[in-house]
């Protein structure tokens, strides 16, 4: 299941992505002469105009075939080569290799601003929590008796010591249930995702700096619930939300980037296709409104990846764009075609990579 909901999520992200290139490609004149949905082998096509609309066996994602990327290959006297990609003016061809990141960034504003109108699981006082609100754990120490025994996004359903038991805890009902069974042995019963299960563990003291005679199982707690905000609201914070994204992640890629050249790259905090295949089932447990949101965290990670200045990649191509502009003469289709290669070599090599690591993480978990 998990297989399927990445590839239904690549799908989706790939086809907005290309949808991008194809409406601003048309808009600027550019004669699109296939769209494709899927990668081929063809299985059929319907011709609208001067596009053809294909359906193909491979459901990974779509493509679009622009006239003309390669001027040399057009005859001078074919009627439409003012409309091939390569005859059209320069900030033309920048907003085609543009339009596919601004779509992608466009539509995980849209998840988001749905997400939001839904209902948005957000952490809220225990004061103010409504009836439906719920305990959940946010974090734990790493030496504490529940570290890797409850993971941080599980909802605690109870908590038990011999025949008393406390259902629906808070926050402070459940400190003080700790203390008041602080020699006893827990079985605290907890729900992660899909799956449910129940753990013992013992309170010990010394966990929490500055009150060390205060017994604690080690986990910090929060109580949340969702939230639903008005139109105005939800249109507002998922600007937001789209914004710090993309500044987190640029952040991050650049980290990441930087240290790969002083060979000090954290490749562990890097997932690959394996990893994020579980990364979308996991989200997929905790409902729709987390799987909307994971979708639109990856098509914000694809728009700043394609923008980088690496061949093969639309980044890549807009430096190529600009090179053209500020010469005033296309580039040497041989050497380009030379430097997609190696881009593309090079994002292969990568993905091995991060693929391994991922295997490796499964098999050392």
């Amino acid at each position: 299941m998990s297989i399927i909901l990445f590839l239904l999520v690549l799908f989706v992200l790939i086809l907005v992505h290309e949808w991008g290139h194809f409406i601003v490609a048309k808009k600027t004149g550019m004669r699109v002469d296939e769209f494709g949905i899927g990668f081929p082998p063809k299985m059929y096509g319907i011709k609208k105009g001067e596009t053809e609309y294909s359906f193909n066996a491979l459901p990974i994602g779509g493509f679009v075939r622009i006239y003309g990327e390669n001027l040399e290959e057009i005859p001078d006297d074919e009627p439409d080569k003012i409309r091939a990609f390569g005859s059209r003016p320069r900030w033309a061809q920048a907003l085609v290799l543009v339009a596919g990141v601004a779509m992608n960034v466009i539509f995980a504003w849209f998840l988001f601003l749905v997400t939001y109108l839904i209902g948005m699981p957000t952490a809220v006082d225990e004061s103010q929590a409504s009836p439906e609100a719920v305990l959940y754990v946010s974090g734990s120490l790493p030496n504490s008796p529940l570290a890797e025994k409850i993971l941080p996004g599980s909802e605690i359903v109870s908590v038990k010591a011999g025949n008393d038991e406390l259902l629906n805890p808070k926050p402070s009902t459940f400190t003080n249930f700790v203390q008041e069974h602080a020699e006893e042995t827990l079985s605290i019963s907890y729900i992660h995702g899909a799956d449910s299960g129940e753990v013992e563990v013992k309170p010990i003291k010394g966990l929490i700096a500055g009150q060390e005679e205060r017994a604690a199982v080690g986990v910090s707690l929060a109580m949340v619930e969702n939230v639903e905000r008005s139109f105005f609201e939800a249109f507002t914070e998922s600007f937001v939300t789209t914004g710090e994204g993309l500044k987190n992640i640029t952040i991050g890629l650049w980290t990441l980037l930087a240290g790969a050249f002083t060979g000090e790259a954290d490749l562990s905090q890097v997932a690959g296709p394996v990893g994020i295949v579980g990364m979308v089932g996991d989200a997929a447990d905790f409902g729709l409104v987390a799987l909307l949101t994971f979708t639109a965290i990856i098509s914000l990670n694809l728009a700043i990846i394609n923008l980088l200045p690496i061949p093969a990649l639309d980044g890549g191509r807009l430096v190529f764009v600009a090179i053209e502009a500020v010469t005033n003469k296309p580039i040497n289709p041989a050497w380009a075609g030379r430097l997609n290669l190696i881009g593309f070599a090079l994002l292969m090599l990568l993905m091995v990579v991060v693929t391994y690591n991922d295997i490796v993480r499964i098999f050392t978990n």
